[in-house]
């Protein structure tokens, strides 16, 4: 996860992530990513089920219909263990998390073990009622996906009506005072609607926006050849930052994060190089807290049968299950092979990544999406836009 408004329109220092010891339990959710201790935020994929049909759904989700394997009870204890052992959020998501009855009594028991609960949702399902209780529950936040505009949107959905009840779910959430922001996955279907996208932010005063870049997982694998070259990627991603810094000059700032491809820290710095080397260095220095991807070490996820799992898009590699054993004494067991070269990737990487300059602060990039590429978890990540002049290795 890069900040685009943090680092390139200054809204970080590095002293603010310090003044908090850089210790997860302490920092502000917007300085979360800069944590030294890098104790895991969880994603529980509480269902499979889900009411819209998305073409590019990493969970291959199932009909709003039937059963989940993990009960309220067998949740609460999973919680009980991921509290304890320190995860600062758990992400509630699906599938759809809203199918699930009783959402708001587990979110609103993780909020009493002192984690940040937020959800990641379609929208459609919040209503005003749903609101309230959302928020009466004290949760910290709702990121809502949209795909573009409206035509663009229910295409992707697959549902006619997705885009307004998904608006609807974000004007829902702000007349309670819930912070919500918007998710986009970028791919060549939709990349021309970022504007869209932030004119939404903009006519609605949406506060937050997440740019997800493709991973090739679920039934985003099937949209591989749908990913954005490299030079469609650079421009992508200059975009992002010129309509993040658009809003911050009109006064109107935006807190925009681009997700899944850490070659765009090291491009947000060479960009700084160019317009403010003294920003720049600063920059750096909040890299360097990022740590680049941190599938396996600062973010986990539980599946809906209680796999563990590196990340939300790699599931094909399961560490053990929390229904037979606790997290926390899978994610630090020594003896998981995969999982502990994960906690030191940049040992592990081959070709230019591990000879990329960039290395200390993109760990490698997205392995999920080498794997899928190559067949090769440790081969570079096909995405990654830099040049060999870029990385200092030509």
């Amino acid at each position: 996860m890069i900040g685009i408004s943090k680092l390139y329109c200054a809204n970080i220092e590095p002293s603010d992530a310090l003044r908090y010891g850089r210790n997860s339990k302490e920092l502000p959710s917007h300085l979360l990513q800069f944590s030294r201790d890098k104790k895991p935020v969880v994603v529980w994929n509480m269902t499979r089920r889900c009411n819209l049909k998305c073409v590019h759904c990493y969970a291959r989700a199932v009909k709003e219909e039937g059963k989940d394997e993990i009960s309220t009870e067998q949740a609460k204890q999973i919680i009980d263990d991921l509290a304890q052992y320190g995860a600062p959020v758990m992400l509630f998501s699906g599938g759809e998390p809203l199918v699930r009855q009783d959402l708001t009594e587990l979110a609103h028991y993780a909020v009493g073990k002192g984690m940040r609960a937020v959800i990641s949702t379609n929208g459609t399902l919040i209503t005003k009622d749903k609101a309230r209780e959302l928020k009466d529950v004290g949760l910290s936040y709702v990121g809502i996906s949209l795909d573009g505009g409206e035509e663009v949107h229910d295409r992707f959905r697959g549902v006619s009506g997705a885009f307004k009840k998904a608006l609807q779910g974000v004007e829902n959430c702000q007349a309670e005072g819930l912070k919500v922001g918007l998710r986009f996955t970028i791919n060549k279907r939709n990349a021309a609607e970022i504007p869209k996208i932030f004119q939404i932010l903009n006519d609605m005063e949406i506060p937050r926006v997440c740019f997800y870049h493709l991973v090739y997982s679920g039934r985003g694998s099937e949209l591989i050849k749908e990913d954005l070259g490299h030079q469609e990627t650079r421009q992508v991603v200059d975009l992002i930052m010129n309509e993040t810094r658009k809003l911050f000059d009109a006064g109107k700032p935006k807190e925009v994060l681009t997700v899944d491809n850490h070659a765009d820290g090291p491009y947000v710095y060479l960009r700084l190089l160019k317009e403010n080397p003294k920003r720049a260095e600063e920059v750096y220095e909040l890299l360097q807290f990022n740590e680049g991807n941190n599938s396996g070490r600062g973010i986990g996820c539980i599946s809906w049968d209680g796999s563990v799992h590196a990340d939300q898009f790699w599931r094909n590699h399961t560490f053990g299950n929390v229904l037979e054993r606790p997290f926390s004494r899978i994610w630090d067991d020594p003896d998981i092979e995969l999982l502990a070269k994960l906690k030191n990737k940049k040992a592990h990487v081959k070709g230019r990544c591990a000879s990329c300059r960039f290395l200390n602060v993109c760990a490698g990039n997205f392995r999920a999406r080498a794997e899928a590429y190559y067949g090769d978890i440790w081969a570079p990540d096909p995405a990654c836009y830099l040049t060999d002049e870029e990385i200092g290795i030509k």
